[in-house]
């Protein structure tokens, strides 16, 4: 594999319909459900396999983030892997070292976006995004298969230290906060951050000083990232900075912020992958509302 052929942090449909036979390319769906709970505190985890068996694209291979690229957690639901079970997973889906990988997803985009910034943690640098994922696939009338996935050769992955430069932690963050030396980014919604609403993880609110440039607002209607002027625009106030954290509630929105700003130049945007599932349940550690 040649470097020129493999694209930039997003792919297009056109780029992916020239490329579905393309023996090298792999494609991942990491499509999940968040469905909240009656009383809005968390949500139960629902892997979208379901819509995967309806339509998807052609050779895509359907991974259940949660049960398969996790590591179990009696409350905390989308912990990075061992760089074991991360290789072996890889493997077991076609993925080998010079594999170009190409993640989408059926439901909110920020799920190829954790498996994006996954692959990156663990130092696989040939890996996009699906621009306005299988929404705009779909409605592009694009070829689609349905049932389950077909078998694929596995492939041959090594087992490689995760980055942490990519990575931030509970520690990490309250060491930043007593410097004030680091630009924190929440990417849920604005009444979440506000706690005025939206799904709550213990208590309401954001981490102490931390900023909110929602996940949702640095898409356009049909799901594909807004354009580099627009997202320049967006995260005006962030460019300037050295060294910035993005979280969410499970660290899954955080990395759609993570991939926006490496679009911009940003290319060590550590995201808190616990993030407020973590945080909000510790009263000791310091919120605003």
């Amino acid at each position: 594999m040649t470097s020129e052929l493999w694209p930039n942090t997003l792919v297009s449909t056109d780029w992916l319909t020239e490329n579905l036979s393309n023996p090298n390319v792999r494609i991942l769906d990491g499509s999940t459900h968040l469905l909240p709970k009656p009383d809005f505190s968390l949500y139960d985890v629902v892997p979208a396999i379901e819509e995967y068996k309806n339509a998807h694209i052609p050779h895509a291979q359907f991974l259940d983030i949660e049960h398969e690229l996790s590591t179990p957690h009696p409350r905390l639901h989308f912990m990075l892997p061992s760089s074991d079970l991360f290789a072996k997973t890889m493997s077991r889906y076609g993925v080998s070292d010079d594999s170009m990988v190409v993640t989408y997803s059926t439901t909110n985009h920020w799920w190829a976006t954790r498996l994006w910034w996954t692959l990156r943690v663990f130092g696989h640098k040939n890996v996009a995004v699906l621009d306005g994922g299988f929404q705009k696939w779909q409605a592009e009338n694009r070829p689609v298969e349905s049932g389950e996935a077909k078998p694929t050769n596995a492939g041959s992955y090594t087992a490689r230290d995760p980055n942490v430069s990519l990575v931030a932690d509970k520690d990490s963050i309250l060491r930043h906060l007593e410097g004030n030396s680091v630009c924190l980014i929440n990417a849920l919604r604005r009444e979440q951050h506000e706690g005025q609403g939206g799904v709550h993880y213990g208590r309401r609110g954001r981490i102490t000083n931390s900023i909110n440039l929602p996940a949702l607002e640095h898409v356009n209607a049909d799901n594909t990232f807004k354009s580099i002027d627009e997202l320049k625009t967006i995260f005006s106030d962030v460019l300037p900075q050295k060294e910035i954290i993005t979280y969410c509630g499970g660290g899954i929105a955080a990395t759609s912020v993570a991939l926006a700003l490496d679009m911009l130049g940003h290319k060590n945007v550590k995201v808190y992958d616990a993030s407020l599932t973590e945080w909000a349940e510790d009263e000791t550690l310091p919120m605003d509302v």
